[in-house]
């Protein structure tokens, strides 16, 4: 199952990401998580110190190995180099599951151990000034979403991923990578701006969106929150004094998080699981497409000097029985 965690700046999505992974891990589940935040905060928040998450390997540097191996012996698509971030697999295309050791994880991946498990790690890599802007999706998030679309996941499997702020998630397809999404909003004004411009360009591509109320201290808040996203509410946060031992860099064993806060947890992963039957698996690729065909005529038939839109496999759609080449 994909997750995604979106909000604006500030709203403790990279928090509420860490913990939810914490409590996947914890029931034994086999995790992928996956920083692609601008702000790359998601190893800290899982426990690492600052040295350590600073010397993950970033995803954007390795774009060219991501490349070649997915690619594997599919006809349609000429080099590695034709590939741009949106490319779909085909036949022959290798895809990537959760639970295996491949090329990618090995350069990418690093394996986190928690007090109730391990997960795989992975990130985007630090952003510079001159990544901002349309690159930064190219070469940083974008071999994110070449992963997602290579990628395939079952039941009880977990992918989450740490999204950056705000509505810049809609600069590509990625969106729509997901099972579902999780929007951290707090209860102002500001929190859930963020959520009305989610829910307007989502409206179109069947996301189902779910909203978690963070930093909520009372029926005021909640009252707020409940006038203004309705019954996309799922689930409310309050104040934490696990969290902020753990800010301190000091947490505590993850059983010791408030009853409160992991009860909320598991109303998220409940809410997860119940996609699960409601998977539209040709609808996913036709997205996939889309955003492919998209990206081709704006950009990256010109960029690569090829019609990109000639390496789409129009009868292959992406699930659990595609077997791929070793």
């Amino acid at each position: 199952m994909k997750i995604a965690f979106v909000g604006k700046g500030g709203s403790g999505k990279t928090t509420l990401s860490s913990l939810f992974v914490r409590h996947l891990a914890a029931t034994g589940a086999p995790v992928v998580a996956i920083d692609a935040d601008i702000n790359q905060h998601l190893g800290t928040a899982l426990g690492l110190d600052e040295a350590e998450a600073t010397g993950l390997p970033a995803m954007g540097e390795h774009l060219p190995l991501i490349k070649d191996y997915l690619r594997g012996t599919n006809p349609r698509i000429a080099s590695a180099e034709k590939m741009i971030k949106t490319t779909p697999p085909g036949e022959g295309s290798r895809l990537l599951r959760v639970r295996e050791d491949n090329p990618v994880y090995d350069a990418c991946a690093r394996p986190v151990e928690l007090d109730g498990g391990a997960v795989r790690l992975m990130v985007t890599g630090p952003f510079t000034d001159a990544d901002l802007g349309v690159a930064c999706y190219h070469s940083k998030t974008g071999a994110v979403e070449l992963c997602l679309n290579h990628l395939v996941d079952g039941r009880d499997e977990y992918v989450v991923v740490d999204m950056t702020a705000g509505s810049d998630s809609f600069a590509s397809g990625m969106f729509t990578r997901f099972d579902i999404t999780f929007l951290v909003a707090e209860p102002t004004r500001k929190g859930v701006s963020v959520y009305r411009q989610y829910k307007e360009y989502a409206r179109d591509f069947g996301i189902a969106l779910k909203v978690v109320g963070n930093k909520v201290q009372g029926p005021d808040d909640l009252d707020f929150l409940r006038e203004e996203v309705g019954d996309d509410l799922l689930v409310t946060v309050g104040h934490s004094d696990w969290v902020r031992a753990m800010e301190k860099g000091r947490p505590p064993l993850f059983e010791l998080l408030e009853d409160a806060n992991r009860r909320a947890l598991g109303v998220l992963h409940t809410a997860v699981d119940a996609t699960y039957e409601l998977r539209d698996r040709e609808r996913y690729t036709r997205q996939m497409v889309h955003f492919h065909v998209k990206n081709a005529r704006s950009w990256g038939n010109e960029r690569t000097g090829a019609d990109l839109a000639a390496q789409v496999d129009p009868g292959f759609v992406l699930g659990e029985g595609v077997v791929a080449p070793a």
